[in-house]
């Protein structure tokens, strides 16, 4: 059994017991999160698609931590004009576990 979710404006496809780094949420640890937004479930019986959601279905999961990926180095210059600049970023998430499925 699998589901499909929307948070932070991107798509995971989900089973229980995955862990999946998501956008940053308003949540601290060890609290319980649950995502309404979902898109497809596929169960033994056949896969269910909503319009734009699936009606009832929830998914709910485990915050395991919140976080920040490693840094990436943005460099942009332009070339015989002496015009260069160096930034980094690191990109904050969430880290969650999914506990249950429901349609």
């Amino acid at each position: 059994m699998y589901a499909i979710i929307e948070t932070g404006g991107k798509q995971y496809k989900v089973s229980q017991g995955d862990v999946v780094y998501i956008e940053k949420l308003d949540v601290q640890p060890d609290e319980t999160v649950k995502f309404d937004k979902v898109i497809a479930v596929a169960t033994d019986n056949g896969v269910t698609f909503g319009n734009p959601t699936v009606s009832g279905a929830v998914v709910s999961a485990k915050v395991v931590k919140n976080g920040k990926a490693k840094k990436v180095t943005v460099f942009t210059y332009k070339s015989k004009k002496n015009e260069k600049r160096k930034m980094g970023h690191r990109q904050p998430y969430t880290k969650v576990q999914i506990e249950t499925i429901t349609a």
